[in-house]
């Protein structure tokens, strides 16, 4: 087994807890992505190169989200169509692509997931863990049309705010986000 630092993950109401890697990307390296040379690993974050002195820090990735409110306040949320989460509730989100603001992202997700723009509002907020890979940036928004299911999102629904499927949601971040979200 790696020697890699493992980290426990897992969301409300999955059932059992499985044991993943803080970075998978490094388990198994051994040589220098340059020039091939022998390479030493400093996991989960740094990979370095003696012979040629690359080196590449792994750091956490950032994630772009946004909670959509339909015209009569509702939350909008999508069923997962992929792991992790599959079939569990969310709002849409994904990484950020390089060349494109997290604001940007957060649009661009939401029309890929649901098929419909957004207006943002405020800042939810951000939230990660130091046994995850991700940092997720959330938004307040306006949903600007009627919500579309996809092959990411084959279900949609908004709910009233007491309506919201506490014990079905995808993960702890997303039950977080929301909670700061229907307190202000």
């Amino acid at each position: 087994m790696p020697t890699a630092r493992r980290a426990r993950c897992g969301w409300p109401g999955a059932g059992s807890v499985r044991a993943v890697s803080l970075n998978p990307a490094l388990d198994d390296v051994r040589f220098c992505p340059r020039c091939g040379g022998a390479a030493s690993v400093d996991a989960p974050r740094l990979l370095r190169c003696a012979a040629c002195g690359y080196h590449e820090f792994y750091n956490p990735k950032p994630v772009a989200s946004a909670i959509p409110r339909d015209a009569e306040g509702r939350i909008v949320l999508l069923r997962r169509g992929f792991e992790p989460g599959a079939g569990r509730w969310t709002f849409p989100g994904g990484f950020v692509d390089l060349g494109e603001s997290v604001e940007d992202a957060a649009r661009r997700e939401v029309r890929e997931e649901i098929e419909i723009d957004v207006e943002l509002g405020e800042l939810v907020g951000v939230y990660s863990r130091e046994d995850e890979r991700v940092v997720l940036v959330v938004f307040a928004a306006v949903a600007l049309g009627e919500p579309q299911t996809t092959a990411e999102a084959p279900e949609v629904r908004a709910f009233a705010p007491d309506e919201v499927p506490w014990d079905d949601l995808a993960f702890w971040s997303t039950a977080a986000a929301l909670r700061d979200h229907l307190s202000r």
